[in-house]
């Protein structure tokens, strides 16, 4: 199974130093049932950009809450065996957990597949959006156009080869 692990840079240095993603249980996003049926298709290709779209949503809240961390969304794409991701029972029909799934156990860096990030030039809207996104969440519409203003910008793919120029 393919997972979307939400980080931010400096995260992914950490990640990098120590070898693995985390010891579990993980936050991060894959194609869910709920997932599924909120996004109404059947493509692979297209289900899993949603996922990961989710992450990079869920990297920007990381964003929110750490003003000091690199105005940058961070997406690492792992494979997991079958069953060692599962969605929450209590959260998969809320609308803000869609293609949330927990990860037990530790995810070695050595099952990730491919880390996006934002470009350089996406700096300035990613922080705009991070600080808007309170009030988006509140309702506010002006809020929710400047969060979407990051999602304008498409995160670039990096082999895990590349990683070390990353961090």
């Amino acid at each position: 199974m393919r997972v979307y692990v939400p980080l931010t840079l400096s995260g992914l240095a950490e990640a990098h130093r120590a070898g693995e993603l985390g010891t579990g249980p993980l936050v991060a996003y894959a194609v869910t049932p709920a997932l599924r049926e909120w996004y109404l298709s059947d493509d692979v290709e297209e289900l899993e950009y949603a996922a990961l779209n989710r992450a990079a949503l869920a990297s920007l809240r990381l964003l929110a809450a750490d003003p000091g961390a690199a105005r940058r969304r961070v997406v690492v794409a792992a494979d997991v065996p079958d069953g060692a991701a599962a969605a929450g029972p209590d959260r998969g029909l809320d609308p803000a957990a869609l293609g949330e799934v927990r990860v037990a156990g530790p995810l070695p860096l050595a099952k990730a597949a491919a880390v996006h990030v934002d470009s350089a030039d996406a700096e300035a809207d990613v922080s705009a959006a991070a600080e808007a996104l309170t009030a988006a969440d509140g309702g506010d519409g002006d809020a929710q156009f400047v969060v979407d203003g990051a999602e304008d910008h498409e995160l670039l793919w990096y082999a895990t080869q590349e990683l070390p120029n990353l961090v």
